[in-house]
Parts: C-alpha cells; structure tokens; sequence
C-alpha cells in the first residue's frame, strides 16, 4: 500500500479524497478539468425515488466564511440515475458512493433495493439534509429512527453503508451508535448546520426557503469536533466533511481520527481543488516519512477509537 491509501474497512482507497454529496453533480463537469481516477472515491448528488426539482429560488447566499444552500435534493430520480448518470459515472473507473435521499423510509429502501447489485462502492444514506420539509434531517435527529432506517436498508441491500448524519443534535454519539447497531459500514461526519440570512433591504430572508445549510470554512471546527467524539464512540470509520479547504485541513481530520474526508463547497471557488489536495498531501506524507494510516486518530491520546 502507498503513503495515501485510506482504509475504510470494507474498502482501500486510492488517496481519502472525495467531494461531498451534491457539490459535485455525477463529476460530469469536474471531469472536463481533471482526470476522476486521482479521487480516491466520487460521491454522487441524492437520489430519491422520484425526480424532484427542490426548492424555489433563490437557493445559494453568500456568508462570512461560508455559504447557505437550499437546494432541496433536486435530482433526475431513480430511473435518471440508473440509464443516464451512473452508467457514465461507471465508466471512469473511480469508485463510487450513490447518495440515497427520501421523503419517507420506504423511499430509502426502494432506492437502495434498486441499487444494491450494481457495481458501486457502495450507498451514502443521507440522514441529514437541512433543506427539505420532509426526510433528511428528521431521520437523523431521532437515534430510533436512525436505527430502523439503516436496519431496514440493510436487509435489502448488501453493499457498504455509509450513514451521513447531521449536526444539527445535542449528541452525536447517540445517532452515531444507532447507526452502526443497525449495519453502518461508517459514518460521514457533519452535514450542513441550519442557518439564514436576512436581506436588509427588502427585510426579507435571502434564500427563498428561509432557512439553509451552512458550509464552508465556519464550520470545521464543529465538524472536526463530532468527528472526535463520533471516534470514541463507535468502531466503524469515519468520513470527515465540513469548510476543508486546505491539506492542513484534511490532516486535521485524519488526526481527529477521520479515515478520510469530502471536500463540499470549496470546490465551487477552485474546481481543481481535490486533485491539487491530492498532490500537496502525498507531498507532505512523503516529507514527514508517514502515512495515511498512521495519522489517523493520532491525536488522541490512546491514537484512535475507544481512548
């Protein structure tokens, strides 16, 4: 195994870089600038059983450090995404993680049913979403409910299941462990956090949804603390997400104990940004002689989970 191979139980990877869920479309544009097989992996944007348009505009708002999105899981649906993006996303060689998104638990399952014999990495359930009125984050608030989604998918569906939860919680450790009890093969680690913004002009919410997903630089440092506590709870591994930007910020979360990492809106102002992390990270592991294997979790005091 190289300096940058991630290991994420149930699969090596390349490098642990992958852009987040809906920051990335199927990679039909970003592979316009660069060569997807330099990502160790490819989230993909939701999928829901239906096609859905989200929410009405405006959707995006501009934050200090940050940003707020509301763009409601708008997708092809399943059939979209079964004849149109997956087979073009299967063929440049990257390994793959299908978001799954749903209204309802039975949407989850039947997405997941849909997909579970395809040739994919593996399936991201998005317990988390802040911006629809139904799903998302509701499912990932409640560790009851978090438990019997994953469970349900589980029976239907064999592939690696990666539980996306949200921030949005007094205690992450609860959701965290209700995933891995009902089949998580790990976490991603954090979602958006609900905020808004106020146009002062018009005394008018700025997105047309009123509230939003806060992203970008602000929150790594709630993200980077849940990866923590997440770490020493649960032994399943965890993808670290949220305001990376910079290969110190991708090392941070490997010593957090992620054992790798999505890169979500930072990529909208430097589209090269993931293949150039990629790059300044075998650079650095090769001049302090070390590993992606050896960082993380090295900053607990015990270096990993359970210290």
């Amino acid at each position: 195994m190289s300096r940058t191979t991630a290991d994420l139980g149930f699969a090596q990877l390349k490098n642990p870089l992958m852009p987040a869920s809906g920051c990335f479309g199927w990679g039909r544009e970003f592979s316009q600038l660069f060569d997807l097989k330099t990502l160790g992996a490819v989230v993909t944007k939701a999928v829901t059983p239906e096609p859905r348009a989200g929410n009405p505009g405006p959707r995006v708002a501009e934050t200090p450090a940050g940003m707020l999105n509301a763009i409601g899981l708008q997708n092809s649906g399943l059939t979209g995404a079964l004849t149109e993006e997956l087979p073009w996303l299967q063929k440049q060689e990257v390994p793959i993680l299908v978001n799954v998104a749903g209204r309802t638990e039975d949407d989850y399952v039947k997405v997941a049913e849909a997909l579970a014999h395809h040739d994919i990495l593996g399936l991201e359930l998005n317990l988390s979403c802040p911006n629809v009125k139904e799903g998302g984050i509701t499912f990932g608030t409640d560790a009851n409910n978090v438990y019997r989604l994953v469970s349900r998918v589980r029976e239907v569906c064999p592939l690696p299941l990666v539980v996306k939860l949200t921030p949005n919680i007094t205690d992450i450790t609860e959701p965290a462990l209700a995933a891995e009890a009902g089949g998580a093969s790990a976490l991603t680690l954090i979602n958006t956090l609900r905020g808004m913004a106020i146009d002062i002009r018009t005394r008018r919410p700025l997105l047309g949804n009123v509230t939003g997903g806060l992203s970008g630089p602000a929150i790594k440092p709630v993200a980077l603390c849940l990866v923590w506590q997440a770490v020493k709870a649960v032994s399943i591994p965890i993808i670290g997400c949220g305001g990376i930007a910079r290969v110190e910020d991708v090392l941070e979360f490997l010593l957090a104990g992620a054992s790798a990492v999505q890169v979500g809106s930072a990529a909208f102002t430097d589209p090269l940004l993931l293949p150039r992390l990629a790059a300044e990270l075998e650079k650095w592991l090769e001049q302090e002689n070390t590993s992606v294997r050896e960082l993380v979790g090295a900053a607990h005091p015990q270096g990993g989970n359970h210290d």
